[in-house]
């Protein structure tokens, strides 16, 4: 029956809507912000304005930071209260008081993690200037909380109250601010995926084949972020550094049996974040260059960014500036960019001297950690040592409570016992090498009664975090850029730089674990103190450069440094195919004596050549297919290797890439197991194998024979031509790919909600899109799940270091998280096709851009 009157009432109102109700567009509009006039709000201590653009950017002008915070916590919530809200029930492992009881594994897997609790430890670790940020935050948010029902609030409120009528909206306290940083973290966490992957494929064949496909990175062919420099008495001195050092900086001185089992619910657990917080893999990284002014038109920097995340509806950023209306250093923010709702200041951006952007380093801040448990202790250096636990419950809408046990080792929460974890993948944890490839023979290892698996983690130890974010924005030098960066522990973010002296840098933050006699890629024992982190990397020994004498530095998540790094942060690099293809456009470039525009850089971050058919290509037009085929090869014969959303080439080469993987991979453990990426990682795997042709990964386990390469491969071919013209026709002159590679952009919480009326009002798309996995112009998909996209470039920013007000940025959707409202989806269309939009920095572009103007007072 409540299905029923969903459906009904999301129908009616989406006609209603359409055809110009008076009712509805009141349902709808209600919660639409008000952005112009004046507001008297109690807490403010004077006025503050609040201008917003066509796209409902809005720039907040305010003459103290504890204003320009409320202001902040003020607008977000005017713009995305239904995102903060549910954001923090996810990070706090309440979604089920909102949701009912489907939710209660997601929440028992997070409670058992504690984001919550430790973002609560966090507090205590934070300097008096960011809480004082958090708490003018949160009464800005409560201010406009103050006296409005929820359909007042958000149209999702609406939606929510005919299944939990009773939900009632909390007070914002900054531990709902800080807590988003773990998630943020579990997102960007690095290799624990490859480490269950790993175990999977040696449960499918062996360790040694599953080495295999996680080869060494191509140092020979993918250059790293640093090239050269030393670490000396624990600090990092980059080549060249006191020619290269602006006079501002300071130089330093001186068997296998019972582990897939419990890895199997480690990996179907963390899978129930995917719905809430998208999905997480390899793609899950970024591109960031700088060009220094030496080679730009300007003669200053240019630095572009544009972090791939999962798509989401709204976008996960949303656009703002932050501006002290005099600069003091009680009121030191001056700055624009991209924040996140629930938090304060502006996480990626510039200020009125430096910009920033971040990509993910992926450094193994993670260990799956297999422990002997009995009873109520588990086995450590030879001694039962009692787990410490604690009780959650989980209250759940329209059900009874759930308790749940947390039991904890030196090692961290054990994570494979969560209760409704799944059982999809059952197989996992039974044939894992215990201890991984290198050391003791497994059966040298008493089994016991068997194994469950702990989580050690860097997120799970309170840390200072928000600290560096807050540092971030105020920063105005190199110097005071690194200071921040010392405090960004967790996620460890690739931090590139530029300012308006002409200097281009990078550094790499983080608390990176040591480990000692082992690497951290396989799962390791617990019950020997000899896999125990022995420390961290000092921070004066990360990486860094300035001024590279070529006057550029490239980020996308690449390696970092050469194998010579007397550390190690991790093997599980993205393999540089991105990094490499954005090396190559620069160098050119520079070759024709080109100078770089802002214009240059953002075709760049549209380039779709795909390093992947560069190889395979001219190696499989000789394959003998079927005469049925023919028609698409001539197709790759004419193709320049771009993946344009109207390329024919490009969708024949991909399906062909889909079927290859496949028959390779997924057929030899089940997509429900295991499902080959298809991004660089498998362009290298490719590469290795490609003269090898009798090696056993190329053969295609579903058939009884035993296929060589160049079988596979064939097949491959006209089994990927017979798919699309089942998809696309039969004529493949007009196949496009963008048919084939399209973007739904799916609410976070209804979109998926299987009632296609609830879905029409909050989801837009799905659109067709250009680029793929791999490719600078990022919009991943899984072979396994179709051409769907998963993860893309979710936003993109070009900032000037000239004049700021030549810089350009745009979103994935669009500022505002109301549904219908103008600036819901006005970004989209300029996303997709590469256009930016003028990103006003001047007071003067500022006003010339203004549509609405909120002026908010203190109360009388």
């Amino acid at each position: 029956m409540l299905i029923g009157v969903l459906i009904a009432l999301a129908l009616l109102l989406v006609l209603a809507y359409a055809i110009g109700s008076s009712f509805a567009h009141y349902t709808v509009k209600r919660s639409w912000p008000q952005t112009s006039g004046t507001l008297e709000i109690a807490g403010l201590g004077a006025s503050v304005d609040v201008v917003r653009d066509e796209r409902g950017v809005p720039v907040i002008y305010a003459d103290t930071l504890d204003d320009l915070m409320f202001a902040q916590g003020y607008v977000h919530a005017q713009d995305r209260f239904w995102e903060m809200d549910v954001r923090r029930h996810i990070t706090a492992g309440r979604l089920s008081e909102m949701f009912g009881k489907s939710t209660v594994p997601t929440d028992a897997f997070i409670r058992t993690l504690g984001w919550r609790r430790i973002a609560e430890e966090e507090l205590t670790l934070l300097s008096d200037a960011s809480l004082r940020m958090l708490d003018s935050y949160a009464a800005g948010v409560n201010a406009y909380l103050n006296g409005r029902s929820k359909a007042d609030i958000s149209l999702e409120y609406s939606v929510l109250g005919l299944q939990n009528p009773d939900y009632v909206i909390e007070p914002w306290v900054p531990a709902d601010s800080v807590a988003w940083l773990k998630a943020l973290a579990w997102d960007l966490r690095g290799n624990m995926t490859d480490e269950i992957y790993r175990v999977l494929l040696a449960a499918a064949s062996t360790p040694e084949l599953a080495e295999q496909v996680y080869p060494p990175y191509p140092y020979d062919r993918h250059r790293p972020i640093v090239e050269g420099g030393s670490v000396v008495q624990d600090r990092f001195v980059p080549d060249g550094l006191l020619a290269a050092a602006p006079a501002s900086l300071s130089i330093p001185a001186e068997d296998t049996g019972e582990v897939v089992g419990a890895l199997t619910n480690v990996l179907a657990a963390s899978a129930l974040l995917e719905p809430w917080l998208g999905k997480s893999g390899r793609g899950i990284g970024s591109n960031s260059w700088a060009v220094a002014g030496q080679h730009t038109a300007t003669g200053q920097p240019i630095l572009a960014n544009d972090p791939h995340l999962a798509a989401s509806m709204p976008s996960i950023w949303y656009q703002a500036g932050l501006r002290c209306r005099t600069i003091t250093p009680e009121c030191n923010f001056d700055v624009a960019g991209w924040t996140m709702s629930g938090v304060p200041g502006v996480f990626i951006g510039h200020n009125d001297t430096i910009a920033w952007g971040f990509t993910n380093t992926g450094p193994d801040v993670t260990d799956l950690v297999l422990q002997k448990v009995e009873g109520d202790s588990y086995e450590y250096d030879g001694v039962m040592v009692p787990l410490e636990s604690r009780t959650e419950v989980i209250e759940v809408a329209g059900g009874d409570p759930v308790e749940l046990t947390v039991r904890e080792t030196n090692a961290g929460p054990l994570i494979s016992a969560v209760p409704e974890a799944g059982e999809n993948y059952v197989v996992i944890g039974q044939e894992a090498p215990v201890p991984a490839p290198g050391y003791a023979p497994a059966d040298d290892v008493e089994r016991g009664s068997g194994y469950q698996v702990s989580l050690r983690w860097t997120a799970l130890e309170p840390r200072n975090t928000f600290d560096g974010f807050a540092l971030l924005n105020s920063a105005r030098s190199f110097d005071e850029f690194r200071a921040a960066a010392e405090v960004l522990a967790v996620p460890a973010q690739n931090l590139l730089y530029a300012d308006i002296d002409g200097n281009i840098a990078y550094q790499m933050p983080g608390v990176i674990p040591i480990r000692s006699g082992y690497d951290g890629k396989w799962p390791v024992p617990g019950w020997s103190s000899e896999f125990d982190w022995t420390g961290s990397i000092p921070f004066e020994a990360l990486p860094w450069t300035i001024n590279p004498p070529e006057g550029w530095i490239v980020t996308a998540n690449q390696a970092v440094i050469g194998p010579d790094y007397p550390y190690f942060i991790t093997d599980d690099w993205s393999y540089g195919a991105r990094s490499q293809r954005i090396v190559d456009l620069i160098a050119a470039q520079i070759a024709e004596g080109r100078p770089f525009t802002p214009t240059d850089m953002a075709e760049m971050q549209m380039d779709s050549f795909n390093t992947n058919a560069e190889f395979l290509v001219p190696r499989i037009l000789s394959m003998p297919v079927a005469e049925a085929t023919r028609p698409g090869m001539l197709l790759l014969e004419g193709w320049d290797l771009t993946q344009p959303i109207d390329s024919a080439p490009a969708a024949f080469f991909n399906a062909f890439w889909s079927q290859l993987l496949t028959r390779m991979f997924d057929d030899k453990t089940g997509v429900d197991i295991y499902s080959a990426s298809g991004d660089d990682q498998f362009f290298e795997v490719m590469r290795t194998l490609w003269d090898r042709p009798d090696d056993p990964w190329w053969d295609d386990s579903s058939t009884p024979g035993v296929e060589t390469r160049d079988q596979v491969v064939t097949v491959s071919l006209d089994a990927a031509y017979q798919d699309l013209v089942s998809r696309l026709g039969d004529d493949p002159t007009a196949w496009q790919w963008g048919e084939l590679h399209t973007l739904l952009l799916r609410n976070q919480t209804l979109g998926d909600s299987g009632i296609a009326p609830i879905e029409m009002l909050f989801n837009r798309g799905p659109i067709d899109v250009a680029g793929g996995s791999g490719i600078v112009l990022a919009t991943g998909w899984t072979p396994s799940d179709g051409f769907e996209v998963d993860w893309v470039p979710s936003m993109r920013q070009v900032v000037d270091l000239a004049d700021f007000d030549y810089s350009t940025w745009v979103n994935l959707t669009g500022n505002s998280g109301h549904a219908f409202n103008p600036n819901y989806e006005d970004q989209v269309t300029a996303w997709q096709t590469g256009e930016q939009f003028p990103w006003a920095w001047s007071d003067l572009a500022v006003e010339q851009g203004a549509e609405a103007t909120l002026t908010l007072t203190p109360a009388s």
